[in-house]
């Protein structure tokens, strides 16, 4: 398999469905997108953010070994998480391959700082949706 655990790359979006939406990343491979990954925002329909045929630059978060089943983050992408700093601090810890599975990049320590940076958007988005 030619990605790697916090490539940041484009596809197109192939599918939409309530979880997540499913990015062609090239001709053999395919990653989802979890409803949770699009953005550091409350998303109440996934269609509202992505449609069908629009290009996306996306990270891997995680390629399960067994499956080759490929996990997609575009709310990385968009908070602007440094690959260059990802890849240094990964060399510095003298890192070794292993065979664990990771729902999320173990190599990021952003804690709560995405809530902290939009908290206040989120609220007023939810804010706003309420009187709708």
């Amino acid at each position: 398999m030619m990605f790697h655990i916090g490539d940041v790359v484009e596809g197109i979006v192939t599918g939409v469905q309530p979880y997540g939406a499913f990015i062609q990343l090239d001709d053999h491979h395919q990653g989802l997108i979890h409803i949770s990954e699009c953005r550091s925002a409350f998303i109440r329909e996934i269609g509202d953010e992505l449609v069908v045929g629009q290009t996306v630059t996306v990270m891997v978060l995680d390629i399960d070994i067994y499956s080759e089943k490929i996990s997609l983050s575009r709310r990385s992408v968009l908070d602007g998480y440094d690959k260059a700093a990802i890849d240094k601090e990964r060399i510095n810890q003298d890192y070794k391959f292993t065979q664990h599975h990771y729902w999320t990049n173990q190599h990021l320590a952003i804690g709560f700082e995405t809530i902290a940076k939009s908290g206040s958007i989120m609220i007023n988005e939810a804010l706003e949706r309420l009187h709708q």
